[in-house]
């Protein structure tokens, strides 16, 4: 059996790839793993999912997987992934499961699963319930009969419960602030939009009609266009973008420019810093963050800590430390005091609650930032690995590292959820960028078809 697990747990295209029996037996191999056997009562798990249409199809198998190991399992139903985190260590559950392919276009789908506490799982973890499923090809799990047999209640007031959390992490009103918020059709249709108001924003929703087919499409954190638009038209102070499980938060100046996660991490970092809660003056982000993050943060005396990109890394280097604030550039932002992973909805609230406090225009706050010009080639391979560590393609990096020299940098790899090479180069000019970027990606198309 192949690696499952990528850089957000399990991911693939709907009935294809990820499969009702699939999805069973991550179910199964998750309870056994994760379930803890000295509580006296049935494991618990919390299971929830975005608005695709084939989550109905998977929550079904993982229910049935996961009480068929003898777990209690309670439905939250249409929920953001974290807050399915938020439930899990409410319930006090052993584990959380998450249907989602987050940004991922509708017919692909996944599975985040989340241990006690709502974290997300390390590595180790992963490649035991990995050994789990094919052990259980082989040889299979002893299941209960009778009243051994996992139950499934459905929490309806879920959402309720993660608003007011949520909205009781402001550390100021919004009072003052119109901002319309692209829901991207997914998990966010509700609950982000209830937040924002519930702190006091004037809020005009976007895409908050999912239909289970129309999630991500053309809308969302990958997709801003519409947002910059409406932002202009309706005279917001701001725009804010989800990705259909509401993880994620990229946000739109008032004249319609887009504030990455960097400039957010920066906006949120520089706010804790003076108001005493940035723990060791230390910000956490990828190798993918630009050079003018780093740049910033050296200048106002904040030092920053790198990890390989996805926020379950950020996350694991936060909780190592014990620091304060950490994210990714594409909108992962993870503030440890309300959240235990990426939380696009609580990030949003607080940029907007920076503005109110500051009587700042986001475009101002976001200056701290000078990007540097930044090219991002997404290569379709047919093989990722070969892709990035063909020596044709090794040699073509080295070449371009040494042509940069101090100007840029070159960052090169392969996708964690789909069959992709990333190629990243920063340079001192865009087009600098893009010409060592494009020479490089056509070494990848090269070196691994699609």
């Amino acid at each position: 059996m192949g690696r499952l697990f990528g850089t957000d747990g399990v991911r693939g295209r709907a009935n294809a790839d990820l499969t009702p029996e699939l999805a069973l037996s991550v179910a199964v191999a998750a309870a056994h793993t994760l379930a803890e056997s000295d509580r006296g009562r049935a494991p618990l798990a919390v299971v929830g999912r975005d608005t695709r249409a084939s989550g109905e199809m998977l929550e079904a198998a993982v229910v049935a997987g996961l009480t068929s190991a003898g777990a209690t399992v309670i439905r939250v139903g249409v929920l953001p992934t974290p807050a399915v985190a938020f439930l899990t260590a409410e319930a006090k559950a052993d584990l959380g499961v998450m249907l989602s392919a987050s940004h991922n276009p509708m017919p692909d789908n996944g599975i985040k699963l989340f241990a006690a506490g709502g974290h997300k799982l390390p590595d180790e973890i992963e490649m035991r319930i990995e050994a789990a499923i094919e052990a259980n090809a082989t040889t299979a799990w002893a299941r209960p009969v009778g009243a051994g047999v996992g139950r499934v209640h459905d929490l309806l007031d879920g959402a309720s419960h993660y608003v007011q959390h949520v909205a009781g992490t402001a550390p100021h009103r919004l009072d003052g602030i119109k901002v319309v918020v692209d829901c991207a059709n997914g998990a966010a249709a509700e609950v982000a939009p209830a937040v924002y108001r519930e702190a006091g924003a004037e809020v005009i929703a976007i895409n908050a009609e999912p239909d289970g087919l129309n999630i991500n499409d053309e809308c969302g954190s990958n997709h801003i266009e519409a947002l910059r638009q409406a932002v202009v038209e309706h005279g917001a102070h701001l725009g804010i973008a989800h990705d259909g499980d509401a993880d994620r938060c990229v946000a739109v100046s008032a004249d319609g420019e887009e504030v990455d996660g960097d400039q957010v991490m920066a906006i949120l970092a520089l706010a804790m810093r003076e108001a005493g809660t940035l723990t060791g003056d230390t910000l956490v982000a990828t190798v993918m963050s630009n050079l003018g993050l780093r740049l910033a943060m050296s200048a106002a005396g904040i030092r920053l800590v790198e990890t390989k990109v996805g926020d379950r890394y950020v996350l694991e280097e936060l909780r190592a430390s014990g620091l304060a604030l950490g994210g990714e550039q594409s909108g992962h932002i993870v503030m440890p005091a309300y959240a235990t992973t990426g939380d696009g909805v609580l990030t949003g609230l607080h940029l907007m609650a920076r503005m109110a406090a500051t009587g700042r225009t986001l475009a101002d706050l976001a200056s701290v930032v000078t990007k540097l010009p930044q090219v991002l080639i997404n290569v379709p391979v047919g093989d990722r690995t070969v892709g990035a560590a063909a020596p044709a393609v090794r040699a073509e990096v080295e070449r371009a590292e040494a042509e940069l020299g101090e100007t840029g940098r070159v960052l090169l790899r392969p996708s964690g959820t789909e069959p992709l090479v990333r190629v990243m180069v920063e340079a001192a000019t865009e087009q600098t960028a893009r010409d060592v970027a494009e020479r490089i990606a056509a070494h990848v198309r090269t070196a691994s078809p699609a």
